[in-house]
């Protein structure tokens, strides 16, 4: 028996039918991606009042480095602070004896406790250098008290530097890469005390948000009684959610994991220029719109140059060599044409109408703020 092999046929209806299915799934992507991607969970955009971490500091030594330390000389608290650690460990330094020390260095140590720290937990830190140190590389850190902003000790930190750089000097020149006055020690710090928290007390916790946004309040307030049940949250203001939670320990804090990762959608935010003066940066978000107006840009630059010249008297004249300054002042004034600039009703239109200007960042600057007075650019502007 023979077995013919089958043959196929594509037909035009079965290809007009997977077209329209495969229109439609794209369809159906294009509507929903965008919402997907405007979604945030509340832990983004909230955290529980009472749950942060707290800040520590300490004063210490690093020990060991290569001839790179604090110069004693004009670093007295060095040797100050060394003399009195050799004496917790029996050594009697002489008294006016000069102690030229190379290898020691006074430093600031800093780190963060985190929320719900306890005791035997380690920490990292960070070493920075107090006097005039030149390097930091391959240093020790002899144990070191952290304490809270109350004076109590909450860490001890020691341990060996890491320092991501490197640096050489000799007769005058240097070479250095990257900082070398500041180092990190990580899980340096090992906790001594706990910070008590009020996570567990009281039948309620205040969420509080990163931004005053009476909108947000009210959607955090709404994603978590769809959740949880009516009347379980309620806005206070417009930067505190209140929260009923559950009296056992273990039941609240399933609670909290629930209600942290629900996902709410945010509103479009106040329309906000921000610029730094001080880099020139300028930062606009999508709610800023642009209306019709002209815009003309020229730079002024001012040129001093100063060019020295001799006066040389003549011989056996009994005259004097004499300098003087021949000082030229130029300035130049480029004119810029008058553009107008459309509406812009998204982001992207104004980015392309200011674009268009062919203006620095450091020109934005002033031509953003113009706009802003002249009631063009429709945005609140926010210098850092």
């Amino acid at each position: 028996m023979h077995h013919h092999p089958q043959s196929f046929e594509l037909r035009p209806g079965s290809v007009r039918l997977a077209w329209a299915c495969f229109l439609a799934w794209v369809l159906v992507l294009a509507v929903l991606w965008p919402v997907q991607a405007q979604a945030t969970r509340i832990k983004e955009v909230a955290a529980i009042q009472g749950v942060r971490s707290n800040a520590l500091t300490g004063y210490g030594l690093v020990v060991g480095l290569d001839g790179t330390g604090d110069q004693t000389t004009q670093t007295p608290f060095t040797t100050q602070s060394l003399q009195a650690m050799l004496q917790q460990m029996g050594v009697t330094v002489p008294a006016g004896a000069s102690m030229q020390l190379r290898n020691v260095a006074a430093v600031m140590v800093t780190a963060q406790l985190p929320a719900f720290a306890q005791p035997g937990q380690t920490i990292d830190i960070n070493v920075s250098s107090l006097g005039n140190a030149k390097s930091l590389r391959g240093g020790t850190l002899i144990a070191t008290p952290l304490k809270g902003a109350d004076g109590r000790i909450y860490a001890m930190a020691q341990g060996n530097l890491i320092v991501g750089g490197a640096g050489a000097s000799a007769g005058g020149s240097k070479v250095q890469i990257n900082h070398l006055s500041a180092g990190r020690i990580p899980e340096g710090a090992t906790v001594e005390a706990s910070v008590p928290t009020p996570l567990l007390e009281g039948s309620s916790i205040q969420l509080g948000l990163n931004a005053a946004d009476f909108n947000t309040a009210r959607s955090v307030a709404q994603a978590i009684n769809a959740a949880k049940g009516a009347g379980v949250a309620m806005a206070r203001d417009g930067r505190t959610v209140s929260v009923a939670v559950p009296a056992d320990p273990g039941e609240r804090i399933g609670f909290l994991a629930d209600i942290e990762n629900l996902r709410i959608e945010l509103a479009k935010p106040a329309a906000r220029v921000v610029l730094n003066a001080r880099t020139g940066s300028v930062v606009l978000n999508e709610s800023v719109t642009l209306g019709a107006c002209a815009v003309a840009h020229g730079s002024l630059s001012v040129t001093i140059s100063s060019t020295p010249q001799v006066s040389q008297p003549a011989p056996f004249s009994q005259g004097q060599t004499t300098v003087t300054e021949k000082t030229d002042i130029t300035i130049t004034q480029q004119g810029g044409a008058l553009m107008q600039l459309p509406v812009g009703a998204k982001l992207a239109d104004v980015v392309r109408a200011l674009n268009s200007l062919g203006a620095t960042p450091q020109d934005l600057l002033a031509i953003l703020q113009a706009m802003r007075t002249a009631g063009a650019l429709q945005a609140e502007i926010e210098v850092i």
